[in-house]
């Protein structure tokens, strides 16, 4: 019994600093946030599933945000989330859906957007994500500056 005793001691420092860092994700959700999309003339579809209270960006702004960006086949091809800090971004130099989209939203909001291919990186694509690709984004609009 003392021999259990003494490796349960022993090894619980081990458990203390072997713990996994939290992983980011979305926070909190708006209990009334819609479940439909809404379209812009654009064709551009977003729903804001949390209003924010700050201000709104415009096209020049820069704006700190956090993101999941998905394929329509669910696939995840980029995101902020894994990373240890949000993201700067000038607004002038995003995607058109990101950049008419973002101006919907409230800084400390957060928008779905589902930008059509040629809102995004159209029939040329771009790295792992292929030509003429719906692109599918959670963001969190933190900070305008």
């Amino acid at each position: 019994m003392f021999r259990t005793f003494l490796i349960a001691v022993l090894t619980v420092p081990l458990w203390v600093g072997c713990s996994a860092k939290p992983r980011r994700g979305p926070t909190l959700v708006d209990d009334d946030a819609p479940t439909e999309f809404q379209t812009t003339d654009s064709g551009l579809q977003y729903r804001i599933v949390r209003r924010g209270t700050g201000e709104r960006p415009n096209p020049g702004s820069v704006v700190v945000v956090d993101y999941s960006g998905k394929l329509d086949n669910g696939r995840t091809f980029d995101e902020s989330y894994g990373r240890s800090d949000s993201v700067e971004l000038s607004l002038g130099k995003v995607v058109p859906g990101w950049k008419e989209g973002l101006q919907l939203v409230r800084e400390g909001g957060m928008i779905d957007l589902i930008i059509p291919p040629e809102m995004g990186y159209g029939s040329r694509g771009t790295g792992s994500i292929p030509p003429n690709s719906t692109l599918n984004f959670r963001v969190e609009l933190h900070e305008v500056r």
